[in-house]
Formats: structure tokens, sequence, C-alpha cells
């Protein structure tokens, strides 16, 4: 009898092998994370010069080694910065600064400084000048619901700089103007620290700045945003959590909403709302009660690079499924849900094929706005149908 128990134990433990393409065990799916983590620290490291290069020609601009707590603008602020503190102990090294979209892209949030005391208040309503500050006959499109305008009412200590003709219009903070002041002051900080060879500024669609990176073990791509970082403040247009909700728990939701949010700028106009602090917050401790989550996480996501949409520019990134596993463990907030591997991955895969199919993906803050309202509609498709391949016979995918 104990023989048999001990043939049926290992015999799960097998089965736990989860259905990578190209990859046959989990341990190679952390050997994965670990390569990556190394080429993100690289990133990371270059980047820190870079930034740090920047805002000693231009002050409005931080070294992403200010990000997050470690904002200037919040220094002041020792309890938020003893809970971020708290928060992240004992777990591993994490720069707030950086989302890791692929395998081969990352996008790096550039914090700016002195833009102090914010505060919302209702703006008017309609805008009527181009980007070089002309008088236009029809208003510029209105805000998304996760976008917004800034103007600099809502700050009660703006510095005077930011008053500057080169990044405002008629009181708006704009944030093409802010992202081609910081390219052109990028492109200088290059050359100052000799990294011509090493980091070279790319086309990009949109108003981000977009480098390559020569890495060790090979070029990686980041999208540099410079953001506007409101601690302890929480929007609106996130109304989370949401009645009876059991996942987080109620003392870190409202932990979580203390660590405020981004606004960044990636459009022309409009900045856009980010949560990556409470996202972190979010993800260090999904499995504190003894779950997969995070390795499900990491199982989905390979199988997604390497199957289902693998490429530079991929329909469904990182964020998308970081997205999804939290709505997935609002719906099973147990810790018994997550205990197999083997489970939890399909179960995911089956969340990701409904919302691929029928192109809607909520995001977790702001619910009322589809995170695949963009998407290609073909390269969602031709994803969807590699996600049911997988569903219907898994086994292929074993070895």
């Amino acid at each position: 009898m104990l023989l048999r128990s001990v043939w049926v134990l290992w015999l799960s433990c097998v089965l736990i092998i989860v259905y990578v393409c190209n990859c046959g065990s989990v341990c190679e799916v952390d050997l994965r994370h670990r390569t990556v983590s190394r080429r993100v620290e690289e990133v990371l490291t270059v980047l820190r010069d870079l930034t740090t290069e920047v805002s000693k020609k231009d002050g409005r601009f931080q070294s992403i080694a200010h990000a997050g707590v470690n904002n200037e603008n919040i220094k002041d602020q020792p309890a938020m910065v003893s809970k971020w503190a708290a928060l992240l102990r004992g777990r591993c090294s994490f720069n707030p600064a950086i989302q890791v979209l692929t395998s081969s892209l990352v996008l790096v949030s550039v914090p700016v400084r002195g833009l102090i005391g914010y505060h919302q208040h209702v703006a008017r309503q309609w805008r009527y000048y181009s980007l070089t500050g002309s008088i236009l006959p029809t208003p510029v499109r209105e805000p998304e619901k996760l976008h917004q305008w800034l103007e600099l009412e809502s700050f009660t200590s703006p510095a005077q700089d930011w008053q500057d003709a080169k990044v405002c219009v008629e009181g708006d903070i704009v944030p093409a103007k802010v992202v081609s002041l910081f390219r052109e002051q990028l492109e200088t900080a290059i050359l100052t620290c000799s990294f011509s060879g090493k980091v070279s500024i790319l086309e990009s669609v949109g108003s981000v700045v977009r480098v390559a990176i020569e890495t060790v073990e090979g070029v990686m791509e980041a999208e540099l945003v410079p953001t506007v970082e409101l601690i302890n403040y929480w929007p609106k247009k996130a109304r989370w959590p949401r009645l009876l909700q059991r996942w987080p728990t109620t003392e870190r939701a409202r932990c979580i909403k203390s660590f405020g949010f981004n606004l960044m700028a990636t459009s022309n106009y409009h900045w856009l709302l980010s949560f990556s602090r409470a996202e972190q917050a979010l993800l260090v401790a999904v499995d504190e009660d003894g779950g997969c989550r995070r390795k499900c996480y990491r199982v989905v996501r390979q199988l997604k690079e390497d199957t289902w949409c693998p490429g530079t520019k991929p329909v469904i990134t990182a964020f998308h499924l970081q997205t999804l596993l939290f709505w997935c463990c609002e719906k099973f907030p147990c810790g018994r849900d997550w205990r197999c591997v083997k489970e939890c991955v399909l179960r995911v895969a089956r969340k990701l094929l409904k919302c691929v199919s029928q192109r809607y993906l909520r995001h977790y803050f702001v619910r009322s706005y589809n995170l695949l309202k963009y998407s290609n509609t073909t390269e969602l498709d031709h994803t969807a149908q590699k996600i049911n391949d997988f569903i219907a016979n898994p086994s292929l995918y074993v070895h």
C-alpha cells in the first residue's frame, strides 16, 4: 500500500510537467525567466547611466533609479517608503520603472521632477491648439477612458520650468512635447556616456522613445516614456476594489491604493493612466496562500512567446497575461484552486481564448476599458486558433 502511494505521488509530480512548446519542464520555464532577468538587469544598468546624465542636463527628468517610492518628489513621505519596503521585503529585486512586455522588449517609465501636490479637478472640455501651439478650427479629440489631459492647475506647486513653451501649451502639459524634449536630451546623453556602439535610437510609432541596447545575450529593445508619478492618490476612473470582491483582501487593497498611479506620455495630447506599482504589489504576494499562480503565469507567458504569438511586436503581451491572471485570481480567490499547475495553465488558457476570440479584455483597474480595442483582428484570430489547438490536444506539447 505504501509503495502504491509513493508511485501515485511520483506520477502526480510527473503530470505537473506543463505544456510548453520546445520546453518540457517547469525548470526550463524558470531558466527562461532567469535568462530574461539577466538581460533586463543589464538594460537597466545602461538606462540608469543614461537617465542620470539626462537629469544632469535637464532637472525635469529623473534617473530611473528614483522611480516609484524613491522618487525625489516624495522623499518627505518616509511612511510611504517604509510601507513599500515592508511589502517587498524578502522578495526578488524589482525596479518599478520597468515592465517586461516580451523577452526582447521592455517598457521603461522615466520619472519627472517638479510636479507636486496633484489634485484632480474638472478640466475644460475642448482644446483648439496643435502641438506647435497654433489655433485649430476644430477641437482635438477627447481622451478615452484610460487617458486624460494634464494641466498645470492640477498641481499646487509646479516648478517654474514646466511652464516653458517647450512642454506646455495653454496651461496643458503636452506629452508629445515632453517626449520630444527627452529624446533630444537622450541623444546627447548617449554620446556623453560613450554608448554610441551599444545604444541606438529607433524609429517609433506614437509618443515614445524606442531604443535598441546590445546585451551579452542579444539585442533588447526598450520604450522609454516620461512619467508623472502620483503617490498616495487614486484616480476616480479606477473604481476598485469592487463590491464583495474576495481577492485581494480589503487590507491589501487599501495598501495598494495608497501607492497611487502614474500618468505616462504615450500619445500626442493625452496622458495614459498606469498602475504599475499597484500591479507589482499584487504580484509579489500573489502566492502567499501557497498557490501556483506565479508559476502558472510564467508557463502561459512562455507558451505565448514560443507558440501562440511570438515575435518582437506580439498582439498579446505580458501585460495582457498579467491582467488576465488578476481576473482569474478574483474568480478563484482560494489557494486550493491554485494547487495543480497543469489544471491552472489550462484554466488561464481557456480564459485567454475567450478574451482573444471576443476581442475583449477588460483593464483590471479601469474595467470599462478594453485592452484589445485597437489590436489587429487578423493577428488575434491566428492567436485564438493556436490557443484552441493547444487546449484541444495539450499532449502534443509535452516531451
